[in-house]
């Protein structure tokens, strides 16, 4: 006859968890700048979606029938604006650039290459599970992409300070696309044309 042996249960006490369980073990600020470095992302993803709006608006048209068709096609891009991610959207910013002749900014391909290198970044920082610090206050996030490539850069403050900037710098260049030709970027009250 067998024996079963006895099966030893269990549950988190989650009364005995430490404050601010599971990220207890990282400083306020590494969290501030984690937080300011993933808001940096979303203002970059708005950034775009705008310029796609002002970009499609603002192309010229050869004929009639090709004004009509742009126009049918225009609302479903928009709605694509509003709700892709990153690497989409820099895919269909590109695809806006290249189709506005007016556009007087050179090296897009430069531009969207960076904003898609930095989609890598982005879902380490968005997606990944922060292990615990080194002494230094550096983390090495557990995250592993759909090439199954493991993430192996440990993350400080300053490294997500240098991220944050740069995201800075990719908007500034996307807004500059616009504003270049004349135009006011949509939801500013700076100079140029109002779209």
């Amino acid at each position: 006859m067998d024996i079963e042996p006895k099966i030893k249960r269990s549950i988190i006490d989650k009364n005995m968890l430490p404050a601010l369980f599971p990220t207890h073990r990282h400083s306020a600020q590494f969290w501030e700048h984690l937080g300011r470095a993933v808001a940096t992302f979303g203002f970059l993803e708005e950034v775009l979606g705008k310029a796609i709006f002002a970009l499609t608006a603002t192309r010229r048209y050869n004929s009639e029938v090709e004004t009509e068709a742009a126009y049918r096609e225009w609302l479903p891009k928009l709605e694509r604006a509003l709700t892709d991610q990153l690497w989409n959207l820099a895919e269909s910013y590109e695809k806006a650039a290249r189709e506005n002749l007016d556009l007087t900014i050179e090296n897009i391909d430069a531009l969207v290459k960076d904003i898609k290198a930095a989609t890598k970044i982005r879902n380490v920082l968005c997606l990944g599970s922060w292990r615990v610090p080194d002494e230094n206050g550096k983390s090495l996030p557990l995250f592993i992409n759909k090439q199954n490539e493991i993430f192996e850069t440990q993350i400080d403050i300053a490294f997500l300070q240098q991220v944050q900037l740069h995201v800075v710098e990719l908007a500034c260049t996307v807004v500059n696309t616009v504003t270049h030709m004349g135009w006011q970027f949509p939801g500013g009250a700076g100079p140029g044309k109002t779209i």
